[in-house]
């Protein structure tokens, strides 16, 4: 399978965000690519809650997801949307996946679990949950030959989501991200290794990266990991660029063959 990550610096505007993903989305699959994904917060990256819900759409109502929806027809890929912020109610989103198929029907949708809640020092504060609803499901398709599991960003820190997606039957799963530089430079290649090694899947993670128009900083770094833990493919910038790789989903069951764990949980007692 032949996949390509694309790593964006979105601003504040959701129109300008949209064009700069489908002009990227374009390039990618022309240079071979079947499976394209891209970040978290693909069409808004806005801190101030007030002006990001000034410009949040529902569903029905978002004009990026009919947008995405014949870009994916008319490339003939299958499409993974990081995360587009979908408007719930008066106050209150989800951070949410939407995968394409090559015929622009929508194939599976997830809503980031786990809640940004952290105070990181220097005054960098962030709580998600305050403007965003966390989902409560999981979410594991199809892709004809292979299963993909979808995650958001900062669910890479709960293992046990990545155990239940494998034992679902994924054998690739997403971490679309938005990772901050100090947790980036920190944990974020020993995090998706981990996943990675822990689970026997490929882990694939676009990313946001740069400086953004409401003075975020984010990592970068986009990274495909092998079921073994091996770094497959990265970029060692945080710039908009698109990473190119190759997935072969033998390497997925030799890894679970080599190492069984999937099979070996056992229930503890304190």
């Amino acid at each position: 399978m032949r996949i390509a990550l694309v790593q964006m610096c979105s601003g504040t505007d959701p129109a300008a965000n949209v064009e700069m993903a489908c002009g990227m989305i374009r390039r990618a699959a022309d240079e071979g690519a079947q499976f394209v994904a891209t970040p978290e917060t693909t069409h808004l990256v806005q801190k101030d809650a007030d002006q990001a819900f000034a410009v949040m759409k529902g569903e029905s109502e978002e004009l990026a997801i009919p947008t995405f929806a014949a870009l994916a027809k008319e490339l003939g890929i299958t499409l993974l949307i990081g995360s587009l912020a979908i408007r719930l109610g008066e106050r209150k989103a989800a951070n949410r996946s939407l995968l394409f198929g090559t015929e622009g029907e929508i194939l599976a949708r997830y809503d980031k679990a786990h809640m940004f809640d952290v105070g990181l020092g220097q005054g960098e504060t962030y709580r998600e949950s305050a403007n965003y609803q966390a989902g409560e499901t999981l979410s594991v398709t199809d892709l004809g030959e292979a299963r993909l599991g979808l995650s958001i960003c900062y669910d890479v820190r709960f293992a046990y989501l990545y155990r239940a997606l494998a034992k679902a039957g994924a054998e690739i799963i997403s971490v679309p991200a938005a990772f901050t530089r100090p947790t980036g430079r920190a944990h974020w290649e020993v995090l998706l290794r981990a996943r990675a090694i822990e689970t026997g899947s490929y882990i694939i993670a676009p990313a946001q990266g740069g400086l953004h128009a409401d003075g975020r900083k984010t990592w970068g770094h986009s990274m495909v990991i092998g079921p073994w833990g091996e770094i497959v493919a990265q970029l060692d910038h945080a710039e908009p660029g698109i990473l190119h790789a190759e997935l072969d989903m033998r390497k997925v069951a030799e890894a679970r063959r080599r190492i069984p764990a999937l099979e070996h949980d056992r229930a503890l007692t304190l």
